[in-house]
């Protein structure tokens, strides 16, 4: 195999592989079961993570889930940044 198809043939692989890694990315779901407090800017997982709202439909979604706890406003209003533990 000459050295031109060599490179042509790594080439190919990276590149299969950069796209599997990226269909990988997409198929990222969310889910309202992981939120633990919501804010018009995003929210805090249960883990106690801050996350931005990916979508508006995420934060309806959010919004329309049973006991869910959302505040229409920004999580920085308050001196704790919105973060308190909640008992579920």
């Amino acid at each position: 195999m000459s050295i031109t198809l060599k490179s042509a043939a790594v080439a190919l692989a990276l590149a299969g592989a950069s796209f599997v890694g990226i269909a990988h990315a997409q198929s990222i779901t969310f889910s309202t079961g992981n939120v633990a407090i919501g804010y018009s800017d995003g929210y805090w997982d249960r883990s106690h993570a801050w996350h931005t709202w990916a979508h508006d439909q995420d934060r309806a979604a959010y919004q329309a889930s049973k006991n869910a706890e959302y505040h229409e406003w920004k999580h920085d209003r308050d001196k704790d940044m919105g973060w308190h533990e909640r008992h579920y």
